[in-house]
């Protein structure tokens, strides 16, 4: 998959962390040794969790070099690393995992998730908040434009790249049993963007990369080209002519 850029996920700083901070607020009150960002980016959720928990040793872990030579940048005294969540083992004794929106990328995160709360030290907590946005106009427009001439040939893969998230029941049902208490729930934000080429910049940081990458320079300008008309059409401005981007986020809070 493309990689990622710190630079242009840090355009929305802000609209991005709401969520974490949302998350956060959620986790069960009462002091943690051991925390673990998951998925930590440029260490923006990182910073929360430390000034939540300022007596626990937090660290960060996620993917791409990129975010993680940020994260180390914005916060030089944390211990950051480099893995897949797909196959990462938290240090002994973690007491909280915290993921903001990095699941979504991660195949058959529902097991993943049941093997994290596993290795949960007792009353450890899994946090996890995940973009539930497939269905909206900013991301299944990315996928029909991707369909047409000249771009299936070499989107095919991108299409497919996420599937939707499942619904709660499905989340409960697998991960209750291991639970002593699972909450749930969604989100909808409606972010107050300038315009549809504020959506573009938006979805360059994260759902539009693996559609712009396989493309060459001259097909990347045609596919955004068509992306923006098609987005100027699914979300008409607002009287002060702004934007507002629909986005759900599904949360999930479990205690082992």
């Amino acid at each position: 998959m493309a990689e990622w850029s710190a630079e242009q996920y840090l355009l929305f700083a802000d609209e991005r962390t709401r969520a974490a901070r949302d998350l956060l607020a959620q986790v069960p009150s009462g002091p943690r040794r051991e925390v673990v960002d998951l998925g930590c980016g440029p260490g923006n959720s990182t910073e929360l969790l430390v000034a939540r928990f300022p007596q626990a040793r937090v660290c960060g872990v996620d993917s791409s070099p990129d975010m993680l030579r940020q994260a180390r940048q914005q916060l030089p005294a944390l211990s950051f690393e480099e893995a897949d969540l797909a196959t990462y083992a938290p240090p002994t004794g973690t007491d909280l995992l915290f993921a903001n929106a990095v699941f979504q990328w991660v195949p058959n995160h529902l097991d993943v998730m049941a093997g994290l709360l596993d290795a949960l030290a007792p009353d450890g907590v899994l946090a996890v908040q995940m973009p539930d946005n497939l269905a909206e106009p900013s991301h299944r427009l990315m996928r029909e434009i991707a369909a047409t001439q000249p771009f299936a040939g070499k989107l095919a893969e991108a299409i497919t790249l996420r599937d939707r998230l499942a619904e709660p029941a499905v989340f409960y049902d697998r991960l209750k049993p291991l639970c002593s208490r699972f909450d749930v729930w969604h989100t909808i934000y409606n972010f107050v963007l300038a315009g549809p080429d504020a959506v573009i910049e938006w979805v360059k940081g994260t759902g539009l990369r693996p559609f712009l990458a396989p493309l060459d320079a001259r097909e990347r300008e045609a596919y955004l080209v068509a992306y923006r008309a098609a987005i100027a059409a699914a979300y008409p401005l607002q009287t002060d002519g702004k934007l507002l981007l629909r986005f759900p986020r599904f949360f999930l809070v479990a205690v082992k």
